[in-house]
């Protein structure tokens, strides 16, 4: 995909939705990072049904440390691997309250060096709480780098460079977003949405799976 089907593309999704958001609920930038660490290999609506019931209860480092690894398991006990991801919040909130005064640090070493938060999880705090020009690539948007030929790659690290070498500056906030909401919605993994799509004919995989049909 050139320079100008990639801007066409961007925009699209823009006019479509101005004012992308994540689907994860949230109130604070420690909400948020709590919600990212649940949110893997978990969807969206499990986490916020999950929080939802948590954050009233405990919903700073303190409060939550305070609550404990055993309590906090059964608040969220409905998400896969929520033993592990218990223990990382745990440690993650004694970290914040010893190291960074109970506040989630702005950098990606500080970010990184928390437990159960690595690169992707880092990526989405720092773009979506702090509108850093970061890319979180997950599974959608690795999909949709590869099967639209918008950005391809072998890993997603190359997916990551790659789209953040390629979007433009005016899209490079919103874009993970964007991506992500029109994976999950449309450009689906199993039989994708192509009648609903917005971004159809600048879409390289119609002609891709044209050929593989020859």
């Amino acid at each position: 995909m050139n320079a100008d089907k990639r801007y066409q593309f961007l925009n699209r999704l823009r006019e479509q939705n101005p004012e992308p958001r994540t689907e994860l609920q949230y109130q604070s930038t420690f909400e948020l990072l709590v919600a990212v660490i649940l949110s893997a290999q978990a969807t969206d609506i499990s986490v916020n049904k999950a929080t939802a019931k948590l954050y009233p209860v405990a919903n700073t480092p303190g409060k939550i440390l305070e609550l404990g690894e055993q309590r906090l398991k059964d608040y969220i006990k409905t998400i896969g691997l929520f033993n592990s991801k218990a223990a990382n919040i745990i440690k993650t909130c004694r970290i914040l309250t010893e190291q960074h005064d109970s506040a989630v640090p702005r950098t990606r070493e500080a970010l990184e060096a928390l437990p159960g938060v690595g690169r992707k999880t880092a990526n989405v705090v720092l773009n979506t709480a702090f509108g850093e020009p970061t890319m979180a690539v997950d599974t959608h948007i690795y999909r949709i780098s590869n099967r639209t030929r918008f950005a391809p790659g072998k890993t997603v690290l190359q997916v990551e460079k790659k789209l953040l070498k390629v979007i433009p500056e005016e899209f490079i906030r919103d874009a993970h977003h964007w991506l992500i909401l029109h994976g999950r919605y449309v450009c689906i993994a199993r039989k994708p949405r192509c009648g609903a799509c917005v971004v159809y004919d600048l879409c390289e995989y119609k002609s891709k799976k044209s050929d593989l049909d020859d």
